[in-house]
């Protein structure tokens, strides 16, 4: 949120494991795949809901990426080892 953005947005998800902690990982790809940035973060939310993990439109180098249309991939692993993938898209303007 937001999507589109022109600076900042932030991955918001629900989830159902409020209270334990999370591995987030987080890789923004371009419409061919290649990785342009990778965020990984460990969450623990009181709630159902995070908004923790920002990105301020920079490659994993600190150049600001190309204006377009950019693939994330958001995957949270739990400590019991269970793991969960979901591919969406993102435009930056």
């Amino acid at each position: 949120y937001p999507n589109p953005f022109t600076t900042r947005t932030q991955f918001w998800f629900e989830h159902n494991r409020p209270g334990e902690n999370m591995l987030v990982t987080i890789r923004i790809m371009t419409i061919s795949g290649k990785v342009v940035k990778s965020i990984s973060q460990t969450i623990n939310t009181a709630g159902n809901r995070s908004c923790e993990i920002e990105w301020d439109g920079r490659d994993d180098y600190g150049d600001k990426v190309a204006r377009g249309v950019y693939l994330y991939s958001l995957e949270i692993k739990t400590a019991d080892g269970k793991k969960v993938r979901k591919l969406e898209k993102m435009v930056l303007l």
